[in-house]
């Protein structure tokens, strides 16, 4: 026989309790208040829709609302990252505050993580910390070009930890930011864009200055990555051991991810016109010059007797 109605009802309410009284019982006590399976669900459920939230009102600021100001893209980056840790920040409060933890009580815990930021943190701290000075100071941004290191490419993310560099090759290097911070960098593109590359040349002894100059020029005229305005020159630079040596100043906003494909656009061409004109590219070469005269040579005879002899 089927069970009466009420019969099931009842049961389903004994569960319902049995199940309300596991996720309300009070599993631990902190600062003073208890918690329960709930208040943990709702803590945590709140940190990630946070996390979540932000990231996305990250993006939306990046892409969609400074991005109708036709601002460059680091700058955009720097100022969405820093609204984010700030919602992050005062998420935080709320969140702690509603889960009914006063922030006074947080004294012994901040304590606490002090003296693990002494002994295991530092690096991370370290790392965090100038994230902050990056974005503040912005000495790099989301599009430069830079060298720090042995490391040469694009800053393409700027997170709180670490500055995640592209190089020519594609590969993706996680830089940690301190070394923003406490080393050397070289910011191809602080300014803008636009930086001039000093390509070396030399002729023979032989040639005359003035028409390498213009064979020079003529060459770069015709390269279409190097821009007319600033216009490029030709510097003779030094009389070399085996040359008459030359530098190349060429200015350029296309090619500044890739210098050393101009160079060898330019050396090609370099090498064409010199040869159609007749120019000789030098090589290292030295004179030996011998000195006559007379050398004396001791010689042994048979006997052991020393007897001496010019050459």
């Amino acid at each position: 026989m089927e069970e009466p109605v009420e019969t099931v009802w009842e049961q389903l309410k004994e569960w319902a309790l049995m199940v309300y009284q596991w996720f309300t019982y009070d599993l631990f006590n902190m600062f003073g208040e208890d918690f329960n399976l709930i208040d943990i669900i709702v803590f945590l459920s709140s940190i990630v829709l946070l996390i979540y939230f932000t990231g996305k009102i990250r993006k939306l600021l990046v892409n969609r609302i400074l991005a109708r100001y036709n601002l460059d893209i680091g700058i955009r980056q720097s100022i969405g990252t820093i609204v984010r840790y700030v919602l992050l920040v005062l998420g935080f409060i709320v969140i702690i505050d509603s889960a009914g933890i006063h922030l006074s009580s947080l004294t012994v815990l901040a304590g606490a993580l002090g003296v693990g930021l002494g002994f295991g943190l530092q690096t991370i701290a370290n790392n965090f910390i100038s994230g902050l000075i990056i974005l503040f100071e912005r000495p790099i941004k989301v599009g430069d070009r830079i060298e720090v290191g042995d490391i040469t490419g694009d800053v393409v993310d700027i997170s709180a930890r670490a500055t995640t560099v592209i190089t020519n090759d594609n590969i993706s290097i996680i830089v940690p930011n301190s070394e923003f911070i406490s080393s050397q960098v070289i910011n191809w593109s602080h300014n803008d864009r636009l930086v001039r590359f000093r390509y070396p040349v030399g002729v023979s002894y032989s040639e005359d200055p003035e028409k390498i100059k213009q064979l020079l020029m003529e060459v770069m005229e015709e390269q279409t990555g190097i821009l007319k305005n600033p216009p490029p020159d030709v510097w003779f630079d030094e009389f070399g051991d085996s040359s008459l040596n030359f530098n190349l100043m060429v200015w350029t906003s296309m090619y500044v991810q890739r210098p050393k494909a101009l160079r060898s656009q330019l050396y090609f061409s370099i090498f064409k016109k010199f040869k159609e004109h007749g120019v000789e590219i030098p090589f290292p070469q030295r004179d030996l010059h011998i000195r006559s005269g007379e050398l004396p040579v001791e010689l042994k005879n048979q006997n052991g007797l020393d007897t001496h002899q010019t050459e």
